[in-house]
């Protein structure tokens, strides 16, 4: 859906961000989605309570510190990005707010939803982080706008996930599209970049900021070459493009000019590490609750390492004190060590314990913790000669990955991981996980 007149278009400075969109590319080639990860979290809140619709409603960090994610009633109350909770939640005119703690299980898992639903209407779909993923409708017959408002349609009425839609023949062409669907409402979610000519109408009036994958560091750098606008990045000369931002600015270039040069792809790259660590909801001071938490971060990084078949062949563990409170002490030490590759969740939280004994004194206060896997291969315990762990370990983990698949993430775990966890962060607006927990799952009744 196109404007009546493209060339009036409103001033970039007056644009709103409006709810969590998808992102579709190339009629004719391949299609994109995206959505923006703040309004994705606001949503999925909205999703199971409907008296959310037209509140205001923010998602705060780790340990209920600041605002990391807000819907465009909460923008317009004055809370910005990373407005610490404490210090702006008894202020008079945010009574009417909605403040949740993190639900990161229930994200994840709404995201999944929504690939599920793309993947019913496409051939293919890339998930290219928590909420954006790129969608291949090159040869679907039909009309492309019709095509994009159903599946939008589909979205919606079963994830509950508001969406807009953008498309257009190459991935950074579609984002773009996609930021502009959501920018401008009288586009009513939907917006097609595939004519030439109207892009390069939107070019001329878009900072180069908007284009994927030119962050804050880089504007500065363009912006002293007088590179302010899409359009001024497009007509740039290549060489010099490529000075400033050396073969992704050119293929960027590329992309923007109409010529696919990031190909679609279903297959994950396999991840060269992992890290599990948490900010502490209090200081710890007692090394069993320190181990406690330790084993609770290796055995869900185990976890994913089985999920996602992989091995490790090198731990790292790291407790931090607080930076910001010197008169506590600065200590912050990091050992590893390389060991045979494993996946077994006993081997691994074997290793972590012994890490972190031997980097453990008693007189610091502790904030954050962590364990990090790395030199990361394909499982194949076939190929390994003296595999640690025994069929005994291998069947309880197996157990315990079932268990907590089907009834939420912790509800089986080592005695070791502790029954108080107090070390746990602080989530006292936590909403219940809805789809990730079989406790808290809604429950339908007839009167």
């Amino acid at each position: 859906m196109i404007p009546s007149n493209p060339y009036a278009l409103t001033p970039f400075e007056t644009w709103k961000s409006g709810e969590t969109s998808q992102v579709w590319s190339g009629p004719k080639s391949e299609i994109c989605t995206g959505s923006s990860t703040a309004t994705h979290y606001c949503s999925c809140q909205r999703a199971f309570e409907p008296r959310l619709k037209h509140k205001p409603v923010v998602v705060l960090s780790n340990n209920d510190g600041c605002a990391i994610a807000r819907t465009r009633e909460a923008k317009d109350l004055g809370i910005k990005m990373g407005d610490a909770w404490h210090l702006v939640k008894n202020t008079p005119k945010l009574v009417d707010v909605a403040w949740y703690s993190s639900n990161y299980a229930l994200y994840a898992d709404m995201s999944r939803r929504v690939y599920e639903v793309l993947l019913d209407h496409v051939p293919r779909v890339e998930a290219y982080s928590i909420d954006e993923m790129f969608l291949d409708l090159g040869g679907l017959a039909g009309n492309m706008e019709q095509r994009c408002e159903q599946i939008r349609v589909s979205v919606e009425q079963i994830t509950k996930i508001p969406t807009c839609v953008g498309w257009g023949p190459t991935k950074a062409i579609a984002k773009l599209a996609n930021y502009i669907a959501k920018a401008r409402p009288e586009l009513e979610g939907l917006c097609d970049l595939s004519d030439q000519a109207l892009r390069h109408r939107y070019y001329r009036n878009l900072p180069v900021s908007e284009v994927w994958g030119i962050g804050r560091r880089l504007v500065p750098r363009l912006k002293a070459t007088g590179i302010r606008t899409i359009q001024q990045f497009v007509d740039a000369d290549e060489a010099l493009v490529r000075k400033l931002i050396m073969i992704t600015g050119v293929r960027l270039q590329a992309e923007l000019r109409g010529e696919s040069c990031m190909a679609l792809s279903e297959i994950v790259e396999q991840r060269k590490g992992m890290t599990c660590s948490r900010s502490f909801g209090q200081p710890v001071t007692d090394y069993d609750d320190m181990r406690a938490a330790i084993t609770a971060f290796t055995s869900r990084a185990a976890e994913k390492l089985r999920a996602e078949k992989l091995d490790t062949a090198h731990i790292a563990v790291f407790i931090q004190t607080n930076p910001h409170k010197r008169q506590d002490g600065w200590y912050a030490p990091q050992v590893s060590i390389t060991c045979e590759p494993t996946n077994d969740t006993f081997a691994l939280v074997a290793h972590a314990t012994r890490l972190l004994k031997v980097m453990w004194k008693n007189e610091y206060r502790y904030v954050k913790a962590g364990v990090s896997f790395n030199d990361l291969a394909p499982a194949n315990r076939q190929n390994t000669l003296f595999a640690t762990g025994n069929e005994r370990t291998r069947q309880a983990t197996k157990a315990m990955d079932a268990v907590n698949q089907r009834f939420g993430k912790g509800t089986m775990s080592l005695l070791s991981a502790g029954l108080e966890n107090k070390w746990k962060p602080r989530q006292s607006m936590l909403s219940q996980r809805y789809t990730t927990n079989i406790n808290e799952i809604m429950e339908a009744r007839t009167f």
